[in-house]
């Protein structure tokens, strides 16, 4: 299991999506996501299939937040070419962690 990090200061645990098919299966059929999940090489984000609402941010190739969303279930966020990876938690976890657009993040093993 790896863990999501700002600053040394550990975030939540991290699920981490690499091949198409973690990225393809995603969280669908999830009642609820502990944590957060990384999706290496994503651009974009939806929630078809998903039952809950997630919060969304683009991350670039030195894993610092560009920008962060709300997605309803089922709802299709507009791809962010300058992303490099996405990280999507539960509603309202990136305020819990007061997390915002610039701050840069580690992962560890």
């Amino acid at each position: 299991m790896a863990w999501l990090l700002r600053e040394g200061q550990v975030l939540a645990s991290l699920d981490v999506a690499e091949t198409l098919a973690e990225r393809v299966r995603g969280l669908v059929g999830r009642a609820d996501l502990e944590g957060a999940m990384l999706f290496r090489g994503a651009r974009g984000a939806h929630a078809i299939g998903v039952r809950f609402p997630l919060d969304v941010a683009y991350l670039d190739h030195e894993l610092v937040v560009l920008r962060t969303l709300r997605l309803r279930p089922f709802g299709v966020a507009v791809p962010n070419l300058k992303a490099r990876d996405v990280l999507v938690a539960s509603d309202g976890a990136f305020a819990r962690w007061s997390l915002e657009a610039g701050d840069r993040l580690e992962i560890k093993e």
